[in-house]
């Protein structure tokens, strides 16, 4: 399928050919006939994405503040490595889709195959969408009045901010498309709205929908003329529409007003915001978030749970279905907003120079013959046949900046990306030379030259992947956690032992594989050890999905999972028993501040503490080692030092954490064969004292492995 797309780092905007995404759970996947062009909002992000590096920086001062933190912990080779990774990830354009309904996903009810609905989706020909942002389209609203539905509730959740009263004074500023569907919205709603806008064409547009509008540019001092409508009371509030980068926007807004007014800004403006504006006034000024109710809420977008309807009215989607309702009944009209459609093939008739165009709005026109593939060739890449070929599940952050430049390195043949939305791993699978991108994993396994899948999903998918790898006779190797639970464990350890010979099992413990560590346990040697590793982890906000423990499993299993395996490379040895501590947290809570003790079967002692409490300018990983009237203390693992130790003083390099070496040695074996990385058992051990952790928490006793 086509997909348009921008390059944050060559600043172009693509028409890209990708896989189609599967359908997946509490969504549908809509084959798309029309979508809206918001020119606002996607002029933003094209014009970001021509800026160069500097200007990047200046629209984005907290990311830079981020650059300066990594810069200062790990130098300057992998924050360069990781900015120009995350520039390298593509954008995807669009937000208001309009198609037909062609699968429906697990759990999904509401919708059946042939509907024809409204959606946040792309622009492209296929997008799979949560079902909470998906309302069906009345039959008299055609395809193309029924593309401007999430752009108008956008500017619905404003007015429902702004709680407008029949016969109340509203001034709209900003006339593009958000502001001339709130301006309609208001005068359907009772309200004398006043419009202001530099575009004539707007202007005049707004007028014959009922509108007071004026152009500043043609000499009418807008505060001027809201004083005059309004006997020197001034408007009852503004609603900012508009896309302005000075401050003068809200100042004005609070000139017009009159006292104890309010201001809803819906548009971008500058925010240095003046106390005596408000003060004189008392007026009250709030941020609309997109859509409404539920916007950014992973359990109502994206797990389908939605919000009950006599404590909140109105969600995002049942203002997708008022927008609806207001065109069906003839109370919004857009049609007249309309002021071009393209084929899709001709995208660059907006997106060439959208600072010129006048449009209102340009709708894109879509095939009716475009085909599900799910599968597709990067055309010039391509291994000869041959056994040892790669199949890579998961496009994310990880994949891209850590595991597929660490096996490009080793000389790895890719034969496959895969993801579930397909374009991540068409973009990756161009950018590394992989044969091929697929939103379907399952051809990685039906695939006879493909000996090794890597696995680099959510937490939650691991097993299941893992599972399915075994069965198929494969290789896998599976970025941590290998599971999130015991009963998991036990299914992977009957699948693994049935598996066919030559079949391995590795979990991406990369810290045993750093060349510090690796020297660190050479130095060391054998015995009983004090072990004491910390992880400055930094803290990730509760909404995050590693949180879940349904999906990421806790930090604790999904991350301090490396620092067991770490301590049980240096110790040589199997832990035995577990026992964790947290800080200030209910034992039946999740944590990400605690402290893990391991004793290990040769007498080792080790402590792991993880902590989210940290300053992230402060070295994030540290790991000391006492024995035998000896210390070894590896620094952020860019500073190996020795202390006792005759012969050796300290090693130091730029920050490897192990994974080219850990990558490196994978493919030799899958291609040569030899020796499992990290033995089976060693894996198994691992995992269960993640899970021993969670249950010591929770029973407050040692835990036995």
């Amino acid at each position: 399928m086509k997909q348009i797309i921008q390059d944050l780092k060559s600043g172009k905007t693509i028409l890209e050919e990708v896989p189609v995404p599967n359908v997946k759970t509490g969504c549908v996947l809509i084959k798309t006939t029309r979508t809206l062009v918001s020119l606002g909002t996607e002029r933003m992000l094209v014009e970001f994405g021509k800026a160069n590096l500097i200007d990047k920086a200046r629209q984005q001062p907290d990311k830079v503040k981020q650059v300066l933190d990594k810069l200062k912990t790990d130098g300057i080779l992998p924050t360069l490595e990781a900015v120009f990774n995350k520039l390298g990830q593509p954008l995807p354009l669009g937000y208001c889709n309009v198609g037909r309904v062609i699968a429906v996903g697990k759990g999904v009810t509401e919708f059946v195959v042939g509907d024809r609905v409204a959606s946040n989706g792309n622009h492209a020909e296929f997008v799979c969408v949560p079902k909470n942002l998906v309302a069906k389209i009345p039959d008299n609203v055609s395809d193309e009045e029924a593309a401007f539905t999430v752009i108008g509730s956008i500017g619905l959740e404003g007015i429902r901010l702004f709680k407008p009263e029949l016969g109340e004074t509203v001034v709209v500023t900003g006339l593009g498309l958000i502001g001339l569907v709130v301006s309609q919205l208001l005068v359907a709603n009772g309200c004398r709205v006043i419009g202001i806008d530099f575009d004539e064409e707007k202007v005049k547009m707004a007028k014959a929908k009922g509108v007071l509008a004026v152009n500043p540019g043609n000499g009418v001092n807008p505060v001027k003329f809201v004083e005059e409508i309004t006997n020197g009371i001034g408007a009852d509030g503004v609603i900012i529409t508009a896309s302005a980068k000075t401050d003068e926007v809200m100042h004005q807004a609070c000139e017009m007003c009159r006292k104890r007014g309010r201001i809803i800004l819906v548009g971008v403006v500058g925010l240095n915001l003046r106390r005596d504006d408000f003060y004189k006034k008392e007026l009250t000024f709030q941020v609309s978030c997109s859509y409404g109710a539920g916007r950014y809420d992973e359990d109502y977008e994206n797990k389908g749970h939605d919000y009950p309807l006599p404590y909140v009215r109105w969600t995002e989607k049942r203002n997708f279905e008022t927008i609806l309702q207001a065109i069906s009944s003839g109370g919004l009209d857009v049609k007249s907003l309309i002021t071009e459609e393209v084929e899709l093939d001709d995208y660059m008739d907006i997106y060439g120079d959208m600072r010129k165009r006048g449009s209102i709005a340009s709708i894109i026109k879509y095939s009716e013959d475009s085909a599900v593939e799910r599968v597709v060739a990067i055309e010039g890449n391509g291994f000869k046949p041959g056994n040892g070929k790669i199949g890579i599940i998961g496009a994310g952050n990880f994949t891209s900046s850590t595991a597929v430049p660490a096996l490009k390195k080793a000389n790895a043949r890719i034969k496959y990306i895969a993801s579930a939305g397909g374009l991540n791993a068409k973009v990756l699978a161009k950018k590394v030379g992989a044969e091929c991108a697929t939103s379907d994993y399952n051809e990685i396994l039906k695939d006879p030259e493909v000996g090794m899948v890597i696995v680099t999903t959510r937490h939650n998918l691991h097993a299941r992947m893992v599972l399915e790898s075994l069965r198929a006779g494969k290789s896998v190797f599976v970025e941590k956690p290998l599971c999130l639970n015991n009963e998991e464990l036990e299914e992977i350890k009957a699948a693994y032992d049935a598996a066919p010979e030559g079949v391995t099992l590795t979990v991406g413990f990369n810290r045993r594989f750093s060349p510090f560590a690796t020297k660190l346990k050479q130095l060391a040697g054998d015995g009983p050890k004090n072990i004491v590793a910390t992880m400055n982890a930094g803290f990730i906000p509760a909404d995050m999905w590693v949180h879940d423990l349904e999906i990421g499993g806790g930090r604790i299993v999904g991350e301090a999972c490396h620092f067991i395996d770490l301590c049980s490379f240096i110790a040589g040895s199997k832990v035995v028993a577990v026992c964790m501590n947290a800080m200030g947290v209910n034992p039946e809570e999740n944590t990400d501040n605690a402290t893990i003790m391991l004793k290990y079967e040769n007498g080792t002692n080790a402590v792991i503490n993880y902590f989210a409490n940290g300053s992230k300018s402060y070295a994030k990983e540290r790991v000391e080692v006492y024995s035998q009237e000896r210390v070894f203390v590896i620094d952020n693992w860019r500073r190996l030092q020795a202390f006792g130790m005759k012969g050796f003083s300290k090693k130091s390099g730029t920050m490897d954490k192990g994974h080219k070496d850990e990558f490196v040695l994978l493919n030799e074996r899958m291609l040569n064969g030899g020796a499992p990385l990290i033995e089976i058992d060693s894996i198994i051990n691992t995992t269960k004292a993640s899970f021993a952790a969670i249950e010591s928490l929770k029973s407050g006793k040692w835990v036995d492995i």
